[in-house]
């Protein structure tokens, strides 16, 4: 089990160690990259795009647009919360996939050696999106004053998409 909002925001510490392994390799190979005010504002258009898409993920309830404001609202209780949730710090290092650091970086690697350096912005491409949907869950869960929990419990199936949810007051003890 690992909360939501760690889940999200633990992704900008993911696309930092990929950049941080790829960056050194494409650079020592092609050199640094020269960077035109088209390439800028380019990148700036698809990184607003892409936060604006996280934005409406979370904030709509429509199942085509992400609806995640609906799966907040039918999260369900967790029935005994003291036995299965991880210490508060347990639940960052959960959160933390080397495999997803790896699959980003991989991409990033093969297109910035054999297309253009910036191509390593491809780990950077995925993090507005992600912040904006932490940043809501933050708030989502201030408002409703309860924690918002992503995985299984074998004694507690799930829907598609639903999440689990405790108390505040219960997730800090220990």
């Amino acid at each position: 089990m690992v909360r939501y909002v760690h889940h999200q925001l633990i992704t900008v510490v993911e696309a930092g160690v990929a950049v941080a392994v790829t960056a050194p390799v494409i650079f020592g190979v092609r050199g640094l990259p020269r960077m035109d005010s088209a390439q800028v504002s380019t990148l700036l258009w698809f990184t607003g795009a892409n936060a604006f898409v996280g934005l409406l993920a979370v904030s709509t309830r429509s199942s085509w647009l992400g609806g995640e404001k609906r799966d907040f609202e039918t999260a369900v209780p967790l029935a005994d919360p003291e036995a299965i949730l991880p210490a508060p710090r347990e639940s960052l290092r959960r959160s933390f996939h080397g495999g997803f650091a790896a699959i980003v970086a991989l991409p990033s690697l093969v297109f910035g050696l054999l297309w253009d350096p910036w191509a390593i912005g491809i780990a950077v491409f995925i993090l507005p999106e992600r912040i904006v949907k932490g940043v809501y869950a933050i708030f989502w869960e201030r408002r409703h004053g309860v924690l918002l929990w992503r995985g299984q419990v074998k004694e507690q199936p799930l829907g598609k998409g639903q999440f689990l949810y405790s108390s505040p007051r219960i997730a800090t003890l220990g």
